[in-house]
């Protein structure tokens, strides 16, 4: 069976992140590790994480050179780079994943050995307002995915709906291979998953288990509702930008940027009531 990582970027959340390694702990699967990133946390949160590392091997700690805040995208980077797993199980500090969560997936890998990507249904809670924003974005999603038969590439049903199919990375398993050569550097922060799905929609194979396997905390305090505004609309309108900044338009945008680097360095046009004057790498014409 292969081995899998776990990993988790911790932020604050020490009121939080004991329910989320449990949930790891009482796994039915147990050939794991937990990769746990702290990302500059400012409150007992590392002193948590420390005292179930020394109760568990499996559980390993990291931080940030000096302990400093970088953000979530090189929070994850680092714990892809610790980890020594086979596969990748990405779970937020706030949610947990129920005891079969492992067991199931490994099921999955089994029976179809193309899959690099599983991803899975999920149960919200939490607040209830926050909630009931996602409504509608969960019927659009439910919808779309009854209809693909799974394994299956998405980047169609992705581009077709202008949909992340993918609510929360604490629903996603990914071969640690596929994560290799993966960018980081999203134009939009608040839109790295998407940013990092569609990089792997193109060329991995897709599995959706449509069990609610992961339990997603809703609260004022979570990374979503601090980054987004959570209805469907808004998703939309990040998931546009985000594709069009990304993949096939993303050449042209680097090249609309040089063409303007160069405008304002070495091409200079100059009008006055006298003269007009072009100076192109300091010759005038």
């Amino acid at each position: 069976m292969p081995k899998i990582s776990v990993i988790t970027a911790s932020y604050n959340y020490e009121n939080y992140i004991k329910e989320t390694i449990e949930s790891v702990i009482n796994q039915t699967f147990q050939d794991w590790e937990m990769i746990i990133v702290d990302d500059g946390s400012k409150n007992n949160s590392v002193e948590v994480i420390k005292s179930y590392c020394e109760k568990d091997n499996r559980i390993k700690f990291f931080q940030h050179e000096h302990g400093v805040n970088k953000g979530l995208a090189e929070t994850i980077k680092l714990g892809i780079e610790k980890s020594t797993g086979d596969w990748i199980v990405f779970l937020e500090s706030d949610d947990t994943i129920v005891p079969d969560y492992l067991e199931t997936k490994l099921k999955i890998i089994e029976e179809n050995q193309d899959v690099k990507f599983i991803f899975n249904d999920i149960n919200m809670f939490g607040e209830q307002n926050i909630i009931e924003k996602y409504d509608s974005y969960f019927k659009k999603q439910k919808k779309i995915l009854s209809k693909l038969n799974f394994p299956t590439k998405m980047l169609k049903a992705f581009k077709s709906t202008h949909t992340n199919l993918i609510p929360t990375f604490s629903c996603v398993m990914v071969k640690k291979i596929s994560c290799k050569n993966l960018n980081f550097n999203c134009p939009i922060k608040k839109g790295l998953d998407l940013y990092l799905w569609l990089q792997l929609l193109r060329t991995n194979d897709f599995y959706y288990i449509d069990k609610k396997l992961t339990n997603w905390r809703m609260h004022k305090s979570s990374y979503m509702n601090s980054e987004k505004i959570n209805d469907y609309d808004s998703l939309k309108y990040d998931f546009k930008r985000i594709y069009y900044l990304w993949g096939p338009f993303a050449i042209l945008r680097y090249l609309l940027l040089f063409i303007n680097f160069l405008r304002k360095n070495f091409i200079k046009i100059r009008i006055s009531k006298n003269k007009k004057e072009i100076i192109i790498l300091g010759y005038k014409f």
